[in-house]
């Protein structure tokens, strides 16, 4: 996770990024996902972008190891691979990659698929 976090990072071209990652079950994030979207749902990954400016960008990326274990046989992947693909979803939304549109969505999805075969 680390690797993917920091090559992710590295080709956005941020020399400084101080980013968290958290595992944690599906209650927990349920109750951010209320906090802070107002859906009560367990979900798979949230990320919050705290700062970012020419010095640098610091993050949080909250994800359920849950959700991964419970997601990972429709993919065909395991719960390992499901939970990577989360930080590296939650990571690209911190360095300005979004899913807004289908355009976008694909674009995203893609990098997705990069930088799991990288790791």
């Amino acid at each position: 996770m680390r690797r993917a976090v920091e090559r992710i990072v590295s080709d956005a071209e941020i020399a400084a990024a101080q980013i968290s990652v958290a595992i944690v079950d599906d209650p927990t994030i349920a109750k951010l996902h209320q906090q802070f979207l107002d859906d009560r749902e367990p979900t798979d990954v949230l990320s919050f972008l705290l700062e970012r400016s020419p010095e640098g960008l610091e993050g949080e990326v909250v994800t359920s190891a849950e959700t991964a274990e419970r997601c990972a046989p429709r993919y065909g992947c395991t719960a390992a691979d499901e939970l990577l693909r989360y930080v590296i979803h939650g990571t690209l939304h911190l360095v300005g990659y979004n899913d807004t549109t289908p355009r976008k969505r694909a674009v995203m999805k893609n990098r997705e698929d990069t930088y799991l075969k990288q790791c």
